[in-house]
């Protein structure tokens, strides 16, 4: 039997219902930035500094490929049970991660963890069914609020004071309360219908995906560039990145249906969003590796330290937010995030091991600001400019293309930062004139370099503060192909029901109005 229309949900029930989405995004905001400052402790105990963006690699890779998948199958066949689903899958990689007693392992129930994508997907494109284009940034400011800013400060105090393990585990009680409270507020799907799920679509997009963004991940560090298992990846990734649109354009119920990329809002805020994902995870993964190799802070006092970009970040959000319920046009707030964003990002390329903490955190305050300019509105303006019908699909395909930007970027800057250390350790050496022999890279965590001569100490730390902040110089042209980008995005009026009315902007997903 069909259910009630989406909007016409009272009050009471519709904050019900907006709370346990919110719980269930509160626990991909805490797990996007509660790891972060954890990373240094977690490859000390398990030996594996060589591998560090893997642990994020993984989870980014995984999530990637899913969330075109949970978006789709939202759309066919309601999105409750597959909302609870993802929370599900999510705990259970959160919990095995807590027990993993080497890096591969780890890696491994990252991935698992990261299957679990849905959760901001399907909550997104629940929000959409409920509040109207115009209402919505209120409601994805109290998410940021809650989560992702107190991430980088709990993770710190947990690793300082409990077990880097525990990080994991603080997932559990939030995601049995996000079960209980979602199995009973959202609305069960409407009446079924028999439809045809994309099977080839998702293994060939999966596969297109996991190629590509191992290519950028081997390549130059386990591979040569230009050996064959590298061109293969990406012969290989490339191959099936074709064929994926072939399969797309035949399939009866598209994972990624292709009209969508005929919609010029929903094309520019993908190619926005895949460029500010690469420069953002790529620049976060970084800091708290900085703060604590080289100024020696601890895990909680590396959390503190985040504070200013997680600030400009969400404050940033929220205020974007506000103003587009208020009737501002968005169009000019990703040009000039973006902007910010790259001044940001250059900022933080002049960083050293002298640098003080107040002038960090002024340089990582810009950035967050530049970010959160940019992050808040683009899937808000795709919403409003596809078909209803397609707002899963739509929804699910902007945050993939912003995921895989962020795979892309943190595998690109680590494999830079791996090949990047060689070239400044023979420099550094050469300059202090140390003739002692140092420690190998896995080796360089906080705990290990405490118990270093202290010309050892000036060596590693110049040599690690250089290959970041060489990052950041080379993630400018990132952010400057992200303002370039910003200036395609139209303008389209945000609805103010749930559904396009005839007194307001008419919907075609082929031709936006501007």
């Amino acid at each position: 039997m069909p259910i009630r229309a989406p909007g016409a949900l009272p009050k009471r029930e519709l904050y019900f219902v907006l709370s346990a989405l919110m719980l269930g995004m509160l626990l991909a905001a805490l797990n996007a930035t509660i790891v972060s400052t954890a990373l240094p402790t977690i490859v000390n105990d398990l030996h594996g500094a060589n591998h560090l963006s893997w642990v994020v690699v993984a989870y980014l890779l995984a999530q990637t490929v899913s969330t075109p998948l949970w978006g789709k199958l939202g759309d066919l066949y309601g999105r409750k049970i597959f909302f609870i689903a993802a929370i599900v899958i999510f705990l259970v990689g959160s919990m095995l991660c807590g027990f993993a007693t080497n890096m591969m392992m780890l890696i491994l129930f990252r991935a698992l963890q990261g299957l679990g994508g849905g959760l901001m997907v399907g909550a997104q494109a629940v929000i959409t069914d409920v509040v109207p284009p115009r209402e919505r940034g209120k409601y994805s400011g109290r998410r940021v609020r809650s989560g992702g800013g107190l991430g980088p400060l709990l993770g710190g105090f947990i690793v300082e004071y409990w077990s880097w393990r525990c990080i994991f585990f603080v997932n559990v009680p939030f995601g049995i309360v996000a079960l209980v409270v979602t199995a009973s507020a959202l609305p069960n799907a409407g009446e079924r219908k028999q439809h045809v799920i994309d099977y080839a679509g998702i293994v060939v997009l999966t596969l297109a995906s996991s190629a590509l963004i191992l290519f950028t991940s081997l390549g130059g560090s386990s591979f040569a560039w230009m050996s064959p298992q590298s061109i293969a990846l990406l012969v290989g990734g490339v191959v099936l990145t074709v064929a994926f649109v072939m399969i797309e354009r035949r399939s009866r119920e598209p994972v990624l249906p292709p009209s969508l990329f005929a919609n010029r809002v929903f094309s520019s805020a993908s190619a926005i969003g895949f460029v500010v994902g690469f420069a953002m995870f790529g620049a976060m993964t970084f800091l708290p590796l900085y703060f604590q190799d080289v100024h020696g802070a601890s895990p909680t006092n590396s959390g503190l330290r985040l504070l200013p970009m997680m600030v400009g970040l969400f404050s940033a959000s929220i205020i974007v937010g506000q103003l587009v319920v208020r009737g501002w046009r968005y169009r000019a707030f990703p040009i000039a995030g973006t902007a910010v964003m790259t001044i940001g990002i250059g900022l933080l390329g002049t960083i050293g091991v002298t640098t003080s903490t107040l002038i960090t955190g002024i340089y990582m305050l810009i950035l967050g600001v530049g970010i959160g300019l940019v992050m808040q509105i683009l899937i808000t303006a795709v919403q409003n400019a596809v078909n209803p019908a397609d707002v899963g699909a739509a929804t699910a395909g902007s945050t993939f293309f912003r995921s895989i930007g962020g795979s892309f970027g943190t595998a690109v800057f680590g494999a830079i930062y791996t090949n990047e250390l060689p070239r400044q350790l023979a420099a550094s050496v050469k300059s202090s004139g140390f003739t002692g022999v140092l420690p190998t890279a896995s080796q360089w965590t906080p705990s290990e370099l405490r118990t270093l001569p202290a010309t050892a100490i000036y060596v590693i730390t110049h040599l690690i503060s250089s290959s970041i902040s060489h990052i950041y110089l080379l993630a400018i042209p990132v952010g400057v192909v992200a303002l370039l980008l910003s200036l395609t995005l139209p303008e389209v009026k945000l609805r103010t029901s749930l559904h396009p009315v005839a007194d307001e902007v008419p919907m075609s997903i082929a031709d936006p109005v501007p």
